[in-house]
């Protein structure tokens, strides 16, 4: 019996093993930010964010983004930064980890993060600079951006995987410095991973003009003939107000319904679907997306399957080959061990599961000035949700952008 006590041990640790899963951890922060109750969201995702450990990039991004919600601006960039260090460091396995993964789950494997996910902490932080009107901090980040995307482009990532908006987003920075040609290069970039951006013809139009670039400004005319050119693009008497909306939640990974050892993606259903902003009860104008987080993720995790399928059959393996080592002592406990470790794994379910389904934007030159303004969450249907913002106060400068960045969670 003394003999056998460790295998005894080692079959009770393995039923223990999958209990608590990432979505069960961050389920009540997610929960609590919904309701507004920023203060339980924190709480629960700050020591999970601080514990060094192969989950603690996942838990840094979910934490940022939480606090970004919560309004503690200046503490998300804190946080995200600590990501983006932590995100490219030089990749490496312990070889326990690695063999733990296969004899038990994927979730021992340190979390990495998914490109798309890598490039949005660079653009989640140009976002909190942006908003505490940081812009030299968002060029740094701006820049950040274009060298992710020149080296997963060298590794021959899929477009989503680009993630648009980031290069979008980019775009908009160099143009508020003034930069312009840098702007025409990265909105000409955001066009080649998604011509489907709403309103690029005018931006390549604009940025084009701008940054002098004749010829080409013609070339997007002749490709754009439906493009009115507005003077007010040109004009730099005049501010521009800027609003990047972040809608919904995206989606969440669970386990797969014919394989648990695989996860799957599920839509989270939201009522708000876009937002209205009306200046000083006067100009109305509604959002138009960028980005489709969702679809992304979803993309990403189809374009990950068959990685994922052969090292679950490998797992299996591993399985049976540490079980039969037990059976040799014992013929029971063999049998035993293999039902634990089978029942022990699990899909790996980790993901960044604060971001949003959709990244939105508004744009409106405006007259430099003080204003007020109503930001409204409205269904498809076009009615309000009640999520809102009112009477917020904008300062419009000549030749400058003001840039206000609200997140809706219903």
């Amino acid at each position: 019996m003394k003999r056998l006590t460790p295998y005894v041990g080692l079959f009770f640790l393995l039923l223990t093993t999958g209990c608590a899963t990432y979505q069960n951890k961050v389920g009540k922060a997610r929960a609590s930010l919904v309701a507004h109750d920023y203060e339980t969201a924190l709480k629960e995702l700050e020591p999970l964010a601080n514990k060094e450990d192969g989950d603690q990039l996942v838990y840094l991004l979910d934490y940022g983004v939480a606090q970004q919600i919560s309004g503690k601006v200046k503490e998300s960039n804190v946080t995200l930064l600590r990501a983006d260090k932590l995100a490219e460091q030089v990749d490496y396995q312990s070889i326990s980890r690695v063999a733990g993964s296969l004899a038990l789950n994927e979730e021992m494997v340190q979390y990495k993060g998914d490109t798309f996910e890598k490039i949005f902490i660079n653009a989640y932080l140009a976002m909190n600079f942006l908003e505490l009107g940081q812009l030299d901090d968002a060029l740094v980040e701006a820049r950040r951006i274009n060298e992710k995307y020149q080296k997963y482009r060298q590794e021959e990532k899929q477009k989503f995987e680009l993630n648009p908006f980031s290069k979008y987003l980019s775009a908009v920075i160099w143009e508020a410095n003034r930069d312009y040609d840098d702007a025409y290069i990265a909105y000409q970039e955001a066009y080649k991973l998604d011509p489907t951006i709403p309103h690029i013809g005018e931006d390549l139009i604009r940025s084009a003009k701008l940054a002098r670039r004749p010829d080409t400004y013609k070339d997007w005319r002749k490709k754009f003939p439906e493009v009115k050119e507005n003077p007010d693009w040109y004009n730099k008497s005049l501010g521009e107000l800027v609003i990047i909306y972040q809608q919904g939640w995206g989606p969440r990974k669970y386990t797969a319904q014919n394989e648990y050892r695989l996860p799957a993606l599920y839509p989270t259903p939201s009522e708000t679907k876009i937002a209205r902003v009306t200046v000083d009860g006067g100009e109305t104008v509604v959002s138009h997306p960028i980005y489709d987080v969702q679809e992304a993720a979803i993309k990403t995790l189809k374009e990950d399957y068959g990685i994922l399928v052969a090292k679950r059959l490998a797992g299996f393996a591993s399985k049976a080959v540490l079980a039969d080592q037990v059976r040799q002592k014992n013929q029971l406990l063999g049998d035993l061990t293999f039902l634990a470790m089978n029942l022990a794994d699990r899909a790996d379910l980790r993901q960044w599961s604060t971001l949003p389904q959709t990244i939105q934007l508004i744009r409106i030159p405006m007259k430099p000035g003080e204003y007020k303004f109503n930001l409204e969450g409205l269904s498809l249907a076009g009615t309000p949700t009640g999520e809102a913002l009112y009477n917020q106060k904008v300062t419009i400068k000549p030749g400058q952008k003001k840039f206000v960045v609200w997140r809706s969670l219903k």
